[in-house]
């Protein structure tokens, strides 16, 4: 039998692809092509223009890849392995760095951006590049994912990767606004050993990582190395020097760089006129705010709304209301909208030095103005209307408060607690009081004094007391405010001895005494008479740092209203003999309390004596004459 010229069509198939072929069909199934590497970007250039100019449109896979880490799920990773092995394709760096790129415009980006990048590498054939590396840095520090961001960098330091400025750049801004020092300076090294030279911007986001680290010497390095060198400092090189100064709390040097601008005819901008706004503000130096808010005028620089905010604040606080004012209306006409805050800082001005009606008008200017106010705007309202003794109208603004469902603070209930108590409304204010509880306010130190002063100063001392030891129950802070009143409460009871404790427990535990604090001791033991317990306590506060200036005004005062003349010159006396003034000022001192006690005889008769400041010879020796003869002779 003669053999078949072909070979069976099974046996001329090899071996690879032998379980593609079926027995039952006389088709097969082509192998499959290998995953193609597919790029983010597409040159159109010659498909449609004839400009040499490449024409870069994204590709059609790259809204795809972006939907799946935009719709992040815990199958994120079986996802993206699923759909490139579907459509046979490969991500390679230049893609996921482009999709990282652009990743930071999506929600979860963070979590969504690191897992696509660890699953990028586990492609067969893949290695990360710089500009992937670089990329997620910038969105991990953007979310300050320190842990992911060190283990990033590890990797990316292990690689080896020569340094550009692109990369350089970004990699410095990102380090510095995530305050990662090192890891800044490692990437600065890298520029330097890769012969990459800083660019103006490079400096500034250096410095700006050194300054936000607070590493302010080495900033003043950096900039030291741009005066003499060849690229030199701009307005935000400045702003950032600047910047770091006041933010280490050196204003003075801040000032001194803010001049040198000058010098190098670099005219400041709203940044730097604004940082130096805010360090005075914060140390409290409101004329230099001023001034720096005048030059700005002057200088035609745009003045942003915090910065009226700063200057008003600033006059307000130092009582210049009118001046306040003038500054809003010039925020108003050059456009800019003032805010709930100056209006609140204005009303609140306002009342303070006595003009309520004015507070009142600028309240009602500010909600026709539709700017709705707050907790705290209310709050002022409130204290300065029960300051005012129109307790009504205060009253009448709680309530409003409550059916607006404005949240009541806890200065609105002190201010309304203290108004009651000094219009001895004792139990309305004790209903306010423990609403406050019910209403979930939670009760401080000002809500506790309010109420204690009440009852201490309508002779409910006992009250009072049960207060204190509430205060103590509920851990809430008793101040030198609450000691003082409760002193002064229990020496007008006459429970000297009780007191005293109190003042001992104060000095226990570690709250220092304030004027007021040993006026209200010094003067219940100087009317009880015992002035040289006062003495006594008072020499025993010197050794602890505390010094009361005024202290022996005070009992001095208190003893020539009260009539007593003698332990008056008594103690004016021992003052002197003590080395504790100087004698001449306690004689004024001393003339001064005879004329407010309504004694001008004696206050007559003190000015043409020689007391305190002449002598009398006993013998051979020169006396000083004493406040005693003012009574003896």
């Amino acid at each position: 039998m003669r053999k078949p010229l072909l070979k069976p069509l099974s046996s001329a198939i090899p071996t690879f692809l032998k379980r593609e072929y079926s027995s039952s069909s006389s088709s097969f199934t082509p192998p499959l092509p290998p995953p193609e590497w597919v790029q983010p970007l597409n040159d159109l250039s010659d498909l449609i223009s004839s400009d040499p100019k490449p024409d870069l449109k994204p590709s059609p896979w790259v809204p795809k890849i972006l939907h799946f880490l935009q719709t992040t799920t815990t199958t994120l990773e079986q996802d993206l392995t699923l759909f490139c092995k579907k459509y046979l394709i490969k991500l390679p760096p230049t893609f996921v760095a482009y999709i990282l790129k652009k990743s930071d415009h999506l929600p979860n980006c963070p979590e969504s951006a690191f897992r696509f990048f660890n699953w990028a590498s586990n492609q067969k054939g893949y290695s990360h590049n710089l500009e992937c590396y670089v990329f997620l840095i910038e969105i991990l520090c953007s979310d300050c994912q320190f842990d992911r961001i060190k283990f990033v960098f590890n990797e990316l330091q292990s690689k080896g990767f020569l340094m550009n400025a692109y990369a350089a750049n970004s990699l410095i801004r990102s380090f510095g606004n995530g305050g990662m020092v090192e890891e800044l300076l490692w990437v600065w090294r890298r520029m330097n050993e890769n012969g990459v030279d800083p660019s103006l911007y490079t400096y500034n986001f250096l410095m700006n990582g050194l300054v936000s680290s607070n590493f302010i010497e080495s900033a003043e390095r950096v900039f030291e190395v741009m005066e003499n060198g060849k690229v030199k400092p701009d307005v935000v090189t400045y702003n950032t020097m600047i910047k770091g100064y006041c933010k280490s709390g050196n204003l003075k040097r801040a000032v001194v760089k803010f001049h040198d601008m000058e010098v190098k005819n670099l005219e400041p901008d709203k940044i730097t006129f604004l940082t130096l706004m805010q360090a005075s503000y914060s140390d409290e130096d409101y004329h230099f705010c001023l001034r720096l808010y005048n030059e700005m005028r002057d200088k035609g620089v745009e003045i942003p709304p915090h910065a009226y905010s700063l200057v008003i604040g600033g006059l307000c606080k130092e009582g210049k209301s009118t001046e306040g004012y003038t500054v809003l209306e010039d925020m108003v006409a050059k456009g800019c909208v003032p805010n709930v805050a100056i209006y609140t800082a204005l009303i609140d001005a306002y009342a303070k030095s006595g003009d309520l009606d004015m507070a009142m008008r600028l309240f009602e200017r500010m909600r026709n103005e539709r700017f709705e106010p707050d907790e705290v705007t209310y709050g002022v309202v409130v204290n300065s209307l029960c300051k005012n003794g129109r307790l009504e109208e205060a009253m009448q603004w709680f309530d409003y408060c409550k059916l607006n469902n404005v949240a009541i603070n806890a200065v609105i209930y002190s201010s309304l607690i203290d108004g009651l108590g000094k219009a001895k409304r004792l139990e309305e204010a004790e209903e306010l009081f423990e609403d406050m509880v019910k209403n979930g306010c939670t009760r401080d130190s000002y809500c506790y004094n309010a109420l204690i002063d009440a009852f201490a100063k309508t002779g409910k001392i006992d009250e009072a007391l049960a207060l204190f030891k509430q205060m103590e129950d509920e851990d809430c802070d008793q101040t030198v405010y609450t000691f003082t009143i409760l002193i002064n409460g229990l020496f007008k009871e006459r429970r000297n001895e009780e007191a005293l404790k109190m003042w001992d427990v104060m000095i226990d535990k570690g709250i220092t005494p304030t004027a007021a604090c040993f006026r209200a001791l010094s003067t219940g033991l100087c009317l009880s008479g015992k002035v040289g317990r006062a003495c006594k306590i008072l020499d025993e506060l010197a050794p602890m740092g505390f010094v009361l200036e005024t202290a022996f005004e005070d009992m001095l005062n208190v003893l020539c209203k009260a009539g007593r003349i003698t332990e008056a010159c008594k103690l004016a006396d021992g003052v002197i003999d003590r080395g504790r003034e100087i004698p001449g000022r306690v004689r004024t001192v001393m003339i001064n309390a005879l004329r407010k006690a309504g004694n001008a005889d004696l206050a007559m008769k003190l000015m043409h004596s020689k007391i305190a400041i002449g002598y009398d010879r006993v013998r051979s020796v020169k006396k000083r004459v004493k406040f005693r003869n003012l009574v003896e002779s």
